[in-house]
């Protein structure tokens, strides 16, 4: 019943600049359904990257935002009562497993170690999954596949992928993209001129060179763009970039002057 998907599909092409061949690799990785783990720095791409894959494909896709609050009973399922009485109600993870999607656990690590342990079966030959409440093993749909997202240079090391979890994947590996390639992706996405963009993108070079001195990330692609959105909508440069990089990024004083210095040197 691929109905029960529809919700789930994209109608419209995301915008995605590939930055190598991580296209082609994706779709081999999907002929042979092999679960996926795409690994890079906060808001440089993955999860665009995702939705034009499972567009492109022509795949529903489930996507579920991991945290530590998330159970078990979030992915898979629950008994709920409703105008008939108490009935069995398919989570998300289920309904791709059952459906034929591909399921993207963004930020997996920040899931509870003890619930992502319910995906294991699904990461092998068996490509099942376990419905102990209910009592049923679903057998993974011909079409579905698993994708789960971790930035590696920002978990500490109670919150890393386990090695019996990780090795259960092929991975990607993701980074911001080159200057030029940026400046596009940044141009087209927020509606500014791509001299605008560069300009942005020049910033975050230099705030990228401060990680793990002074700062856990460098700015990203993601608030590049929704400093473009600011200007695209009038507001003064130095104030987008405050808005969405300066003050979003850091609390410190003296790093908070740095990152206002860069932007200063870009926009006099």
């Amino acid at each position: 019943m691929a109905s029960n998907l529809d919700a789930y599909r994209l109608e419209a092409e995301p915008f995605y600049r590939a930055t190598g061949n991580e296209v082609t690799l994706y779709e081999h990785a999907y002929i042979h359904r092999l679960p996926l783990i795409l690994k890079g720095p906060t808001g440089c791409g993955k999860t665009r990257f995702v939705e034009y894959m499972a567009w492109k494909l022509d795949r529903p896709l489930v996507t579920l935002a991991c945290n530590e609050d998330m159970t078990a009973s979030d992915l898979i399922g629950r008994y709920l009562l409703d105008a008939q009485g108490t009935a069995w109600h398919d989570g998300p993870l289920t309904l791709a497993v059952r459906y034929g999607g591909i399921c993207y656990l963004d930020e997996v690590v920040e899931a509870r170690q003890d619930t992502t342990v319910v995906i294991h079966p699904l990461t092998d030959a068996r490509r099942i999954l376990s419905l102990d409440k209910k009592g049923e093993t679903v057998h993974a749909h011909p079409d579905f596949q698993l994708v789960v997202s971790y930035n590696p240079g920002y978990q500490s090391r109670t919150k890393d992928m386990k090695p019996s979890t990780r090795q259960r994947f092929a991975a990607l590996e993701f980074d911001y993209p080159d200057a030029v390639i940026e400046a596009e992706i940044v141009a087209h996405e927020s509606a500014i001129p791509v001299e605008l963009a560069a300009r942005l993108v020049g910033i975050a070079h230099r705030s990228r060179a401060l990680k793990n001195h002074g700062l856990d990330e460098g700015i990203s692609t993601r608030m590049l763009i929704y400093a473009g959105m600011l200007i695209n909508s009038g507001v003064n440069a130095r104030e987008s970039c405050d808005m969405t990089m300066t003050l979003a990024l850091t609390d410190d004083p003296d790093m908070a002057k740095a990152l206002r210095g860069f932007v200063e040197a870009y926009f006099e």
